[in-house]
């Protein structure tokens, strides 16, 4: 498998389990790799269905979010641009906000997929995934 460019990992004594993981782009990104990285995604999730997983692109300038990574990136949790090769203070403070709630339903969704059993469980009536644009 190849690696990861960020992976966030909660440790408990001497185990750890992968949170999020974080691809990084520079400039631009083709089809191809929207799907490659959509589909490590998705391989990675079958092992660890509570991963959350996500693509950082960065020296994107003035340009948003192209449009084919909404279209072949399906599995994907987040979607974040830079302007530069490094993050503006700002970009770098909503990028660890993005960062820990992503940890946040991480846990939330580790907790609904092994607990679904146990009778003093949550117990949920909805689910919903926002989606936030910016």
């Amino acid at each position: 498998m190849h690696p990861t460019d960020i992976l966030v990992v909660e440790v408990e004594t001497s185990q750890w389990k992968p949170r999020v993981v974080v691809e990084a782009k520079l400039a631009r990104i083709t089809t191809h790799d929207a799907i490659t990285y959509s589909q490590k995604a998705a391989t990675h999730k079958q092992v660890h269905p509570y991963l959350r997983y996500g693509i950082l692109l960065g020296k994107r300038e003035h340009y948003p979010l192209p449009g084919r990574l909404f279209r072949h990136g399906s599995h994907f949790d987040f979607m974040i641009s830079w302007v530069a090769e490094e993050a503006t203070p700002e970009e770098f403070s909503d990028f660890v906000n993005l960062l820990l709630d992503e940890v946040t339903a991480s846990r939330a969704l580790e907790e609904m997929i092994y607990s679904s059993r146990n009778p003093k469980r949550k117990r949920y009536t909805a689910l919903h995934k926002r989606l936030i644009l910016r």
